[in-house]
């Protein structure tokens, strides 16, 4: 399959929004040329709880990002996350018998590495390769062309819920599409907004999302660990709901709007209208008194991730301090607070790497629809588990569907 000018499309399933983000690849690399959003609310913990608005809410982002670019949509990658996916680290071993590592060889033991305890009501998503071992010699990247008897293979195994996936399929084929693959979405976000710099030295990324919180850890140029914290932005939305007395909705508006991570950098002098409930007239409140909701349970968040990545065993090896994406991202003083916790560099990424419509998606929020685009034009020439092997009806279907309203 050739590169040249192949559409990809990253759907990013979040718990607050829907987001497809259409990209060409070309021979200068990656051109964003469509986007569309779509207010969701059917995923919990990373599951579908409600496949026929899941359906609606993909539909409305897909078509949306069709219009944009001017292309029709057949496939996507779509992310994955939730406290249900699960990452851990294993080993394959096989035997060489004293000749040159081959491909095949490599690939047997990474084979091999699958031998782990999976339950029944779980599926391995990823495995990813961390480095070999060639007769107890560590650290190689490819151990093609060594010699030596005893070829070891360190990877992460990355498993997720077996009906959480299947949900995922449901409802992305009953909207007429192919699924290219599922990736973890940090594993996606990855590919976006950390520099082949910071793998190297040792980076920790953490995406802040609506219902969760993701990490990665990287070092020597590959993923080390992986885990994912049920802590995140609705959160803080909730916390302001209750300590401000507004609506849930005007919560989210007033953090996204006057919200701020560190409460030292608010003025005193600086108030915002807070609507009420009930119809009760709205309220000037101290700008600060938002910060004072906001800045605890954003450092619970950092906090958690923190003794995650202590508990990983990889702390001394993040040179590169930590990097910060996920729509909570965007909130000001968050890197700033960051730094405090952790003790180390931080920066807040955007995705990049890419062309087209960079002002579009320069956003952290759009971190992991970048990156499913990116993660798919290094994975074009691979054949998924998760793509349909038919989809004739539902793109009949569709097709005539467009016809008629494009027609009328």
């Amino acid at each position: 399959m050739s590169a040249k000018n192949e559409i990809l499309v990253g759907l990013d399933i979040g718990t607050t929004k829907t987001t497809a983000i259409v990209g060409e690849v070309t021979e200068n690399g990656i051109d964003i040329i469509g986007i569309g959003t779509s207010p969701s609310k059917e995923m919990r913990k990373g599951a579908v709880v409600n496949i026929d608005n899941m359906v609606e809410a993909i539909k409305t982002a897909v078509d949306e990002a069709e219009h944009m670019s001017g292309c029709r949509i057949n496939s996507v990658y779509v992310g994955i996350a939730g406290n249900h996916v699960k990452g851990q680290n294993s080993l394959g071993i096989v035997s060489i018998k004293g000749r040159e590592v081959d491909e095949d060889d490599v690939q047997r033991a990474i084979e091999a590495s699958r031998a782990i305890a999976v339950p029944v009501d779980r599926e391995i998503m990823h495995i990813l390769p961390q480095n070999y071992v060639v007769d107890g010699q560590d650290g190689i990247k490819d151990p093609k062309g060594m010699s030596g008897v005893r070829l070891e293979a360190k990877v992460h195994i990355v498993t997720a819920a077996s009906s959480a996936i299947q949900n995922i399929i449901k409802s992305v084929n009953r909207v007429g599409l192919d699924i290219d693959d599922i990736v973890m979405e940090q594993l996606a976000a990855t590919e976006a907004v950390l520099s082949l710099d910071e793998k190297d030295l040792g980076v920790a990324l953490i995406d802040i999302g609506g219902a969760n919180t993701s990490i990665a850890i990287y070092a020597e140029g590959s993923i080390k660990h992986t885990a994912i914290l049920p802590l995140g932005g609705n959160y803080i939305t909730s916390d302001i709901a209750t300590g401000l007395r507004t609506p849930l909705n005007d919560a989210e508006e007033i953090k996204l709007k006057y919200g701020c991570a560190l409460t030292s950098m608010i003025s005193k002098e600086e108030t915002i209208r807070v609507p009420s409930v009930g119809g009760r007239e709205d309220r000037e409140v101290s700008r600060q008194i938002l910060g004072r909701v906001i800045e605890p349970r954003i450092e619970e968040i950092l906090s958690f991730a923190f003794k995650e990545i202590v508990r990983s065993g990889f702390e001394d090896l993040l040179a590169a301090g930590v990097v910060l994406t996920g729509g909570t991202a965007l909130l000001p003083g968050i890197v700033e607070l960051a730094e405090q916790v952790f003790d180390m560099p931080a920066r807040r990424a955007n995705p990049t790497g890419v062309g087209g419509l960079t002002d579009v998606v320069n956003s952290p929020a759009h971190s992991v629809g970048v990156g499913l685009i990116v993660y798919g034009s290094k994975q074009m020439e691979g054949a998924s588990v998760y793509g349909k092997k038919i989809n004739i009806l539902g793109r009949i279907f569709r097709s005539f569907k467009k016809w008629i309203l494009d027609f009328f």
